[in-house]
Parts: structure tokens; C-alpha cells; sequence
């Protein structure tokens, strides 16, 4: 099929017939449409990737990532693992007023990815102890944050109450960038800088605009769940790799035998087990993805809060021009409900961005935006990460001594340099899991490391009864003093005891 000779017959008949000039994704999306409802392109026809139809007509991908969404949508095409095929359509093209039902094929896909996303447990009322994630809220300084939203406010407009800049507030564009070049050593300007809703919103443009659908993605296993959902919901091919006390252990044989699209990492803080991504393999990873023409995803989510001497310099700025996506948030150092993530991607895709964020994201929050901006700025955010450091320094060391005290023999700390959270290993003979759900009762929320691990054959599909290597829980510090640490470590310690014989392993 001749794309650029359809397109350029149907822009000719449109400005004839309509005297009017289309984007490139309009003239796309119409004229594929068109070729379509005229049986140019027939029933079970796969249509170009993404990638090389935009190279083919040199024009940006999200362009055509825009015109086959429209037609997905619209039942023209069907998104499968092999590409997006092309309906039977010719009944309904007659009644363009009739109900469209959706293809049983597309039913069908979105049942599988629907299968196929890890279970997220949902907590009870009652069970909120020690969740991971959720920062210590009752020492946030609200006082001097409600103080610069109001000065935000005072500066904001009626014209500025709709949709704000789908990339975000230039200010906060340029105190991210200036943060992070000094913080974590991110080689960037403001305008390489995309604000988000946060990192999963990050993960799903990632995602959806580095790769396409049945490409190959790396993840850490064990690994952060939110990126496996968003890497799922976008029809990735997830390959687990390893993780040992030095990161992601990529091997030679992995590069070779199943190179990949997107490589989606934690390196400063593994999620969950703690451990710090060795240089050597940091450089090693860069080299391999020019190499095979990777995109590496760089999850910092909360590498200002390390303990033990300051934040490591992040992968994004060993070398210019890196294939490093790095995403960051304002959940963990701030409050989750203030739903400000960033991306910060390479120079020469800014404009392929700019048009993607344009097209997928709707921004709002101009006041919050720019309180967070002046509050970057004006030095109380670093202020409040140093307060906050402390802070959870001393509740993890309160927590990690509970642990010592009423469950010696029972539990194991792994080694973790900082954070909100930490892993333990369980060593008394019972799964994580039984034990999580006996202590949700008295109000604990545990998270079962073994969630967090993907077996390699589960994840082509295949079954598979392979013994799952993690045993323990992931455990949020953060919100807990070390008093109530001691409180919850004791009530653990009983509902362990407490459990049946016929709950073990």
C-alpha cells in the first residue's frame, strides 16, 4: 500500500470539495478511513507499525499513533499483539447512524490484557498501618503550602482557569530542571521537562509512545506493579530480569536473545527490595541500548529521601545524549494528592513529545503548578527533604528495632539505604501472603513480596508452577513513629504466632 499517494489523492479531494487545509493526522485518520469504507484496504489488512509509517510519509509518529486510536476507536481497526487490523466494515459504512458493536476480536484483546494485569489487593477500612508509599503527612508543613498556593492564586487570571499548557507551567518546567541538574545530575532545560498527573501517567505515555504493541519491554523482578500494568495495558511483551544485591542483572545472553524496546528500571531505590543499581552495570546498560536501540525508563521516585549519604547521580546524566526517559514525582516527597509528576526525555524528541503530551494530556492545577514552582524555588522544598530525611530516618530505625525485639527469629531486614519504605524476609514457615490476610484483621497493611515477582514463563502465558523466591513483605515506614512501630511489630508478632499449622508453606 502506497500511503503517501493515498493521502496525497484524498487531500486533494478534500480541498476541492471542503476548501480546507488538514493536520498531518487528520489527513491520516480520513484518508486511511476513507481507503477503508471504499474497500481500498480490505478486511484483514495490518497496516504499517506506528514507527514505520511515520518514517515512511516523515511525519511524526504520534501522528499516526492519533489516526489509528481514532480508528480503533471508531471499530475500523483492531488492535491485536501483531499489529492494528483492519475490520470488515462494509455493512456498517451503509448505516452510519447505527449502534456500532465492538469487534469480538477487540472484545477479546482487552479480555486477555483485563487477565493478564496483577491483582491489586484492595485494603480494608481498618487496614492502613504500614503501607508503603504514602509519605508522613502529619509532617508536612501545610501552613507554608496553603500560603503558596494562596500567592499563586493572587497571580492567576480568568484566562488561565481552562486547560492549561498540555506540557505544564513553565516555571515549574524551569525549577525542575534547575533541581535536578544540581540534585540528581539530569542533564536538561526546561524545555526537555513534561509535567504529569505522576508516574504512572508518565508510564503510560512511556509506554504508548516509545514502543509498539507486542515489542519487548525488560522490567526488574521482582518489580514495581504499576509499571507491569501500564507496560500490559499497552500490549507490551514483558521479560522479567533479575534482580540481585547490585540491581538488574542483565546478562549478555538477554541483550542478544531477546533484545528490548523499553528497559523500565528503579535504579537508585529497587522497588521493592531496596538494592542500588551498580555503576558498572548503569554504564553497561547505556552502551547496550545505543547498541540495540533501546529506550531506557528511569524511575527516580524517591531518591532525594536516601539515608545514607546524598541522592546518586542518575543514569540520564553519565553521558550526553543518553536513550534515557527519566521520570519523577512529587507523591513521595510532598503528598499524593497533589498528582504533579514529570519526564524529562532526550533533545531530539522534544517536538515528537510536545505533540504527544497535546494530543493525550489535559493539564490543570495552574495555581498548584505554580506554588510548587515557587516553593522549589524559594528553597522550602529542600528545606522540608531535609526535615523529612531525618524524619524518616529515625521512624525506620524504630521500626527496624520493633522488628528485632518481638520478632527475632521470625523476620529478617534486608539492607536498604533509604526511603519510605523497607523489605524484610520471612523466616518463619508461612507464605507471605496467608500472613498478610491474617494481619489485615487487626489492622495491618503488609504487601507480600511475592506479588511483586513475575514468573518468566507466566509471563509468555505459559503455565508454570515455579517456586516463587520471595517470601516477605514490603513495609511503609513512613507515617509510623517509633512508638506505634513497636505497638504494630507487637500485634504481628501475635498473629503469627497465632496461626494454624495447616497455614504453612
Amino acid at each position: 500500500m502506497d500511503y503517501a499517494l493515498m493521502m496525497s489523492a484524498y487531500e486533494r479531494r478534500a480541498r476541492a470539495s471542503a476548501a480546507r487545509r488538514l493536520t498531518q493526522q487528520d489527513l491520516l485518520y480520513e484518508s486511511l478511513r476513507r481507503a477503508i469504507l471504499d474497500g481500498d484496504i480490505g478486511r484483514g489488512t495490518r497496516l504499517a507499525s506506528s514507527r514505520t509509517l511515520a518514517e515512511e510519509l516523515d511525519i511524526a509518529r504520534n501522528s499516526v499513533l492519533y489516526a489509528y486510536e481514532r480508528l480503533v476507536d471508531e471499530g475500523f481497526v483492531t488492535a491485536t499483539r501483531h499489529g492494528s487490523v483492519v475490520n470488515d466494515v462494509k455493512a456498517t459504512a451503509a448505516q452510519p447512524s447505527a449502534q456500532i458493536e465492538p469487534p469480538a476480536s477487540a472484545a477479546r484483546t482487552l479480555s486477555r490484557r483485563v487477565r493478564e494485569l496483577p491483582p491489586r489487593r484492595a485494603a480494608s477500612g481498618a487496614a492502613a498501618a504500614l503501607r508503603p508509599g504514602v509519605p508522613a503527612l502529619d509532617a508536612f508543613p501545610l501552613v507554608q503550602w496553603r500560603a503558596a498556593v494562596e500567592r499563586a492564586m493572587r497571580e492567576v487570571d480568568a484566562s488561565e482557569l481552562g486547560y492549561g499548557d498540555s506540557v505544564g507551567q513553565p516555571a515549574l518546567r524551569q525549577a525542575i530542571a534547575q533541581y535536578v541538574r544540581v540534585s540528581r545530575g539530569v542533564r536538561c532545560q526546561p524545555d526537555q521537562v513534561f509535567i504529569t498527573d505522576g508516574t504512572q501517567t508518565s508510564l503510560d505515555i512511556s509506554a504508548r509512545f516509545f514502543a509498539d504493541e507486542g515489542e519487548r519491554v525488560w522490567i526488574e523482578n521482582p518489580g514495581y506493579l504499576g509499571a507491569r500494568v501500564a507496560m500490559l495495558a499497552a500490549g507490551l511483551s514483558l521479560v522479567p530480569i533479575p534482580v540481585d544485591a547490585a540491581g538488574m542483572a542483565a546478562r549478555e545472553e538477554d541483550w542478544r536473545d531477546a533484545p528490548p524496546r523499553l528497559v523500565y528500571l528503579t535504579p537508585s531505590h529497587q522497588y521493592p527490595l531496596g538494592c542500588v543499581l551498580s555503576l558498572e552495570r548503569r554504564l553497561a546498560l547505556i552502551e547496550h541500548a545505543r547498541a540495540c536501540g533501546a529506550w531506557i525508563i528511569e524511575d527516580d521516585y524517591d531518591s532525594e529521601l536516601r539515608h545514607d549519604g546524598p541522592p546518586l547521580p542518575s543514569i540520564q546524566g553519565l553521558a550526553d545524549d543518553t536513550p534515557v526517559i527519566y521520570l519523577g514525582t512529587f507523591s513521595k516527597t510532598l503528598f499524593p494528592a497533589l498528582r504533579i509528576g514529570f519526564m524529562i526525555v532526550p533533545r531530539q524528541i522534544v517536538p515528537q513529545m510536545e505533540m504527544a503530551h497535546r494530543t493525550l494530556v489535559r493539564q490543570g492545577r495552574v495555581a498548584e503548578q505554580l506554588a510548587l514552582a515557587d516553593f522549589i524555588e524559594s528553597g522550602r522544598y529542600a528545606r522540608h527533604l531535609r526535615r523529612m530525611r531525618k524524619l524518616y530516618l529515625a521512624r525506620r530505625d524504630g521500626l527496624v528495632a520493633a522488628i528485632e525485639k518481638h520478632l527475632g527469629g521470625l523476620m529478617t531486614v534486608s539492607a536498604d539505604a533509604g526511603g519510605m519504605h523497607l523489605s524484610v524476609r520471612l523466616d518463619a514457615p508461612f507464605a507471605d501472603v496467608a500472613v498478610s490476610e491474617a494481619a489485615r484483621e487487626h489492622g495491618l497493611a503488609l504487601s507480600p513480596l511475592s506479588a511483586y515477582w513475575l514468573d518468566a514463563k507466566a509471563a509468555t502465558g505459559a503455565n508454570s508452577a515455579d517456586h516463587v523466591p520471595y517470601n516477605g513483605f514490603l513495609l511503609g515506614y513512613a507515617e509510623a513513629t517509633p512508638e506505634a512501630s513497636d505497638r504494630l511489630m507487637e500485634t504481628l508478632a501475635k498473629v503469627m504466632r497465632g496461626m494454624s499449622a495447616n497455614q504453612a508453606l
